[in-house]
């Protein structure tokens, strides 16, 4: 929604999840690489924030990024450039930064394992979003979505089916 709705939604929505990576491709995938700069760098690859000029990056489990990653994204942060892997020059980059994760941040900055100057750079507009058990009302609206969304995938013909309410009442109450 904030990309779709926004003044970027024109531009590319580019998202990666960060916990699903391992780390040590994670700054390829989002820094990009260079022919050669690794076994197996064949081609030159432009990374998430490329990628993304102009729209939106979502960053998914942030949390689970590693110190040294932190460090990279927050140099990318400060300064709008990055430099990809096996390479020699800074590649300016502008995206809206947007990042979600589970764990709790401010509790891992103080364990030492999340950088407090990267959470400061990414706190900039917090949004605190309740788990689904705590928004009853949400369910009936997401539900709709999803069939409608799994009808459309299957080329559905004829009248939609809408989901029964005793079904969306037992999905409430769980």
């Amino acid at each position: 929604a904030l990309h779709g709705l926004g003044s970027r939604a024109a531009r590319p929505f580019v998202a990666i999840n960060c916990a699903a990576i391992p780390d040590t491709m994670l700054e390829a995938e989002l820094f990009g690489y260079e022919k050669g700069a690794f076994t197996g760098a064949i081609r030159l690859h432009r990374g998430r924030f490329e990628q993304t000029q102009g729209g939106t990056l979502f960053l998914d489990e942030i949390g689970e990024m590693s110190p040294a990653a932190q460090v990279r994204l927050l140099r990318a942060l400060e300064t709008g450039v990055v430099q990809r892997l096996g390479g020699e020059r800074d590649t300016p980059v502008e995206a809206r930064v947007v990042a979600a994760t589970h764990q709790p941040l401010e509790e891992r900055v103080a364990a030492g394992l999340f950088r407090q100057d990267l959470l400061y750079r990414l706190n900039v507009l917090p949004v605190h979003l309740p788990p689904l058990a705590q928004r009853p009302q949400d369910l009936a609206l997401l539900a709709e979505r999803f069939l409608a969304t799994s009808l459309r995938d299957m080329v559905w013909e004829g009248a939609p089916p809408h989901l029964d309410p005793q079904a969306l009442a037992l999905l409430q109450s769980q």
